[in-house]
């Protein structure tokens, strides 16, 4: 059997016996459901935690609310969601803007390299 043949069976075998089925990676147990469900509520869980937790500071807290809702801080100190960024985090509408203004001006000095 030529070299090539015999890598691509190897591999095929290997592959095999490593991977699931396509059986089995669309019926799931329903315990591995529930873990998958318990993971993905831990992992939300840690998430507000960071957002909320007074030991990071405002950058962080934002940052993590931004990664969690998909969305990012406006510029607009005046955008309705700045109160609901401020509710989310625990800071108040007034630490929120500072950071807004913090990173226009990053923004700015960085366009001025």
């Amino acid at each position: 059997m030529p070299a090539w043949r015999r890598s691509l069976t190897e591999f095929l075998f290997e592959t095999a016996m490593t991977t699931p089925s396509a059986r089995e990676s669309v019926i799931k147990s329903p315990e591995r459901l529930a873990q998958e469900q318990e993971e993905r509520a831990e992992k939300r869980r840690l998430e507000l935690a960071e957002q909320r937790s007074d030991l990071n500071p405002p950058e962080v807290r934002i940052r993590t609310w931004e990664r969690i809702h998909g969305l990012r801080l406006p510029s607009d100190p005046e955008h309705p969601i700045v109160d609901v960024i401020a509710i989310g985090t625990r800071l108040t509408i007034e630490e929120v803007r500072n950071e807004q203004q913090m990173r226009t001006a990053r923004v700015r000095s960085a366009g001025q390299d």
